[in-house]
């Protein structure tokens, strides 16, 4: 009975809609797959997805891992003041990140304008955030409190005496966290990459605001198919179940190699 409130809300949200599109994209008996790979936006929007779905959550990773370790290492309560604001961005929605990053960064954004006494150029400089750097660089801002709020309860429960006794063995700093930090917090890591990847591969909102359709990704793809007018909802449907199978395949992969380091952990 208690678990009846998520099952149908799970069921009217999840399972509906997604049965609506699976339906919707083999109207035509599965001809719409066929329209889609057809055609060359679509490589060229897969292309772009995995390059942008690559780079912002390994720059996020590696931000979002220092953030973390800093973070065991403080105070309980002042670790839990931090932790507030640095969750703050995840209630925000992609156009307002968008928006915030092109009130800061755009042509006119206060950073812009503040550069432009050391011989900045503000067209120049603001070019970057439409392009997919700029993109990569919008997501990481809110895919980073992601990976600190995977990593961190791994951190705090890390023994740093470990660390210490590998250096008493003759080992250096970087070679005593990679042999001995490194592997544990590794499946975490691997599982908040592919997590943060997924997050980065299905978003719109950031990107239709700040790029619109000059980057060529899926979701932006999918979203000019089913705004233009007479568009094609088979193929869009077909597009938007490519789409929802490429962010299972990572989420999956993660997953699959958390499960399998813990079992091989707990066999040895």
């Amino acid at each position: 009975m208690l678990a009846a409130p998520g099952a149908l809300v799970m069921l009217a949200f999840f399972v509906v809609p997604l049965g609506v599109v699976v339906a919707e994209a083999f109207t035509d008996g599965g001809a719409a797959f066929g329209r889609v790979f057809a055609d060359v936006t679509f490589w060229r929007g897969l292309w772009g997805t995995l390059v942008l779905g690559a780079t912002a959550p390994a720059f996020s990773l590696a931000v979002g891992f220092a953030v973390a370790w800093h973070l065991s290492g403080l105070p309980e309560n002042l670790r839990t003041s931090l932790l507030f604001w640095i969750s703050l961005p995840l209630t925000f929605s992609g156009l307002i990140v968008a928006y915030g990053f092109i009130l800061a960064f755009g042509r006119a954004g206060f950073v812009t304008l503040s550069l432009v006494p050391l011989g900045s150029d503000p067209a120049t400089f603001s070019g970057f955030l439409y392009s997919p750097i700029g993109l990569a660089f919008a997501y990481s801002y809110y895919l980073i409190p992601r990976v600190v709020l995977i990593l961190l309860p791994v951190l705090v429960n890390f023994d740093r005496a470990q660390i210490a006794a590998a250096e008493s063995l003759g080992a250096g700093r970087l070679r005593a966290l990679f042999d001995v930090l490194v592997p544990q917090v590794m499946p975490s890591a691997v599982a908040a990459y592919c997590l943060v990847a997924a997050v980065a591969i299905g978003a719109y909102g950031t990107a239709l605001a700040l790029v619109g359709t000059q980057v060529s990704i899926l979701p932006l793809i999918l979203y000019s198919r089913i705004s233009d007018t007479g568009a094609d909802f088979p193929s869009a449907a077909a597009l938007s179940v490519v789409l929802l199978a490429l962010c299972t395949l990572v989420l999956a992969a993660g997953e699959f190699y958390a499960s399998r380091r813990e079992h091989r952990g707990s066999v040895l």
